[in-house]
């Protein structure tokens, strides 16, 4: 963004966090990324020097200087309409790029990958005594 008082960019990845923590503000969104992202996020957790998963996650954008795209890696919590959620995670992620950074959001693609279905007792158990 160009003024007649000098020049503002934002960097891709100040896009990818503010549009990672938006989706990830949503009811039903259990997490971001694929399969292989999500497990590498939850070794780091474990490590005591790693924290947490990164806010941008499962997310990649496209910056110009005036507008931005961004593509999300889902998933979903069982149970939740993905077609309404799809459309929350949208508007959310359009306003807070759009109030945040001034850029105009041209498109938010949803990728849903999976469907968390909860934590399997059974894994624990064993199946036969």
């Amino acid at each position: 963004m160009t003024t007649d008082r000098g020049k503002t960019s934002i960097a891709d990845s100040v896009v990818e966090k503010i549009a990672g923590t938006a989706a990830r503000q949503v009811s039903g969104v259990h997490e971001l990324g694929r399969g292989s992202a999500r497990a590498l996020g939850a070794l780091r957790d474990r490590l005591p020097v790693g924290g947490s998963a990164s806010p941008a996650q499962g997310v990649s954008v496209e910056v110009g200087e005036r507008q931005a795209a961004v593509d999300l890696d889902v998933v979903a919590e069982y149970g939740v309409s993905i077609v309404d959620l799809a459309q929350s995670i949208r508007n959310n992620v359009i306003d807070q790029i759009e109030g945040m950074t001034g850029l105009e959001v041209t498109e938010v693609n949803i990728s849903v990958d999976d469907v968390y279905m909860g934590e399997s007792s059974e894994d624990n158990e064993p199946r036969v005594q």
